[in-house]
C-alpha cells in the first residue's frame, strides 16, 4: 500500500486504500492482458490505470498545486475519457491500440502522481480536497469497470483462463418463493441530502408520489432463469420490447451473456473460468431488454428507481456481497432475509434523466454525468464488483437498454 505516512489524514489514507486496490487487480496481469480492447464498450485494464491518474493529475496536481509538471505532455491525449474541456482525445474504440506505454510505465505514472498528491495533500484548499474524494469515487467505479472488462476479455479467449482461482463450490439449497414487500404508496423523499459523499446525479432530493405497489425481497436466481428459457422465454415475442425482440433477432441472443448449455447443463463463465452455474445465485449479465421481458413473462414488471429507492432506505449499504479485495468475485446465493445491496446491479423500468432541479457543477467535472441522461435506464443497488462502501440507496447507475457485460440482475415488483 502506498505510504501516507506525510499526510495521515483520513483523505490520505482513502487515497492510498483506493489506489492500492486498483493495482492488485491488475497484478495478474501480463501487460498483453491489460492492453487488449475485447470491444468499444471495455477499455484495456492499462488504461483504466492511467485514466484514473490522469483524472488526478489534471484536476488536482496541474490545476491545484504551483509548479507541478505533467509526468508526460503526450498523455493527456490518450488517457483523457470524454472531457470535451479538456480537448482533444484517443478514440475510445482504439484504446487497445496502445502498445505504448507499457503496464510499467504506466504503474510508474501512478507512483510519480501520488507521490505528488500525497505531499501537496495537506496544502490543498477544502473545494481541492473535494476533488480529491470525487476522485476516489471515480476510481472505484473505474474498477468494477476494470473487473468486468477483463471478464469479457478472458471470455473471448477460446482458451477461457481463469484470472483467479477459486475453491469448489459449496451447494447451496434453493431460496423459498419470492416474498413481496407490500408499499401503500403516496409522497416519498428520494436523492441525496446532508452529510456525505454523492454524485450530482442522486440530487436535489425532491418528493416523489408512489402508486400501491410491492417489491420482491430478493434478486431473481440462475435456477428461475433457466426456467424462462425453457418456456421458450427467449422465443416468445409477446413478452418483449419491439426493441429488445429486434436485438434478440439481431444477436442471436438465447441465454444471459457467458452461460453455454455443455451436455445438457448451464454453465458460466466467471474470473474463476467456467463452471456450472449456481441454481441459487442471483442471474446476472443481462441486459434490460431481457430484463424486461422475464418480468413480463412472470407476471410482474421492474421496479421504478424511487419504488426501490423507498424500499432500500432502511438497509444497510455497506452489507451484502460486495467487493473487499482483488479475487473471483460473483454472485452469490441470497442471505435469508430482504436484501439490496451487492451481488447484481438491478435494472429499473426508469429512464436516466436529471431530478428537478439538477444543474451539473461548473468546468470540465460537470460533464461527469449530467451529459450523458439520454437513452440509459438507471440500475440501484451495487454488485459482488462494486467496493464496499462506494454505493449508497441514492446511487444511480445507469446503462444503455442492451448492455450487459456488468453484473446486472433483476428484482421483480408489481402494482397492488
Amino acid at each position: 500500500m502506498l505510504n501516507a505516512a506525510r499526510s495521515p489524514s483520513p483523505l490520505a489514507r482513502r487515497y492510498a486504500s483506493v489506489r492500492a486496490l486498483s493495482l492488485a487487480l491488475a497484478a495478474p496481469l501480463s501487460d498483453a492482458d491489460a492492453t487488449v480492447q475485447s470491444m468499444p464498450d471495455a477499455s484495456p485494464t492499462k488504461w483504466h490505470l492511467a485514466h484514473t491518474t490522469w483524472f488526478f493529475e489534471t484536476f488536482v496536481l496541474r490545476d491545484h498545486v504551483p509548479g507541478y509538471r505533467l509526468h508526460d505532455e503526450r498523455w493527456p491525449f490518450l488517457f483523457n475519457s470524454y472531457y470535451e474541456a479538456e480537448g482533444r482525445r484517443h478514440a475510445r474504440h482504439r484504446r487497445g491500440m496502445v502498445t505504448r506505454p507499457t503496464l510499467d510505465d504506466v504503474r510508474a505514472y501512478r507512483a510519480h502522481v501520488d507521490d505528488a498528491l500525497l505531499a501537496a495533500l495537506p496544502m490543498l484548499a477544502s473545494d481541492v480536497l473535494d476533488l480529491v474524494a470525487l476522485g476516489c469515487h471515480h476510481e472505484e467505479q473505474h474498477q468494477e469497470l476494470l473487473v468486468t472488462d477483463i471478464l469479457h476479455l478472458f471470455g473471448e479467449n477460446p482458451l477461457e483462463p481463469a484470472l483467479w482461482p477459486a475453491a469448489a463450490k459449496v451447494p447451496v439449497g434453493m431460496p423459498g418463493a419470492i416474498e413481496w414487500i407490500a408499499h401503500d404508496g403516496g409522497i416519498v423523499e428520494v436523492g441525496h441530502a446532508g452529510a456525505g459523499f454523492a454524485f450530482d446525479c442522486e440530487g436535489p432530493r425532491h418528493r416523489a408520489l408512489l402508486q400501491p405497489h410491492a417489491i420482491a425481497d430478493r434478486t431473481v436466481t440462475n435456477g428461475e432463469w433457466a426456467a424462462f428459457i425453457a418456456d421458450g422465454g427467449y422465443r416468445d415475442a409477446r413478452h418483449w420490447l419491439s426493441d429488445g425482440w429486434a436485438w434478440v433477432k439481431a444477436e442471436g441472443v438465447t441465454a444471459p451473456l457467458y452461460w453455454e448449455e455443455r451436455d445438457g447443463t448451464w454453465t458460466r463463465f466467471g474470473l474463476d473460468g467456467r463452471r456450472a452455474i449456481d441454481p441459487a445465485a442471483p442471474v446476472t449479465h443481462v441486459s434490460f431488454f431481457e430484463a424486461d421481458a422475464y418480468a413480463s413473462w412472470a407476471g410482474a414488471r421492474l421496479p421504478t428507481e424511487f419504488e426501490w429507492e423507498a424500499a432500500a432506505a432502511s438497509h444497510d449499504p455497506t452489507g451484502g456481497n460486495q467487493m473487499d479485495e482483488a479475487g473471483p468475485v460473483e454472485p452469490r446465493p441470497a442471505a435469508k432475509g430482504p436484501a439490496f445491496f451487492g451481488d447484481v446491479w438491478e435494472w429499473t423500468g426508469s429512464a436516466y434523466r436529471p431530478y428537478p432541479g439538477f444543474a451539473a457543477c461548473e468546468g470540465a467535472v460537470g460533464e461527469y454525468n449530467g451529459k450523458f441522461m439520454s437513452g440509459q435506464f438507471v440500475l440501484r443497488g451495487g454488485s459482488c464488483a462494486t467496493p464496499r462502501g462506494h454505493a449508497r440507496a441514492s446511487y444511480r447507475n445507469f446503462f444503455y437498454p442492451h448492455q450487459r457485460w456488468q453484473f446486472t440482475g433483476v428484482r421483480l415488483a408489481k402494482d397492488m
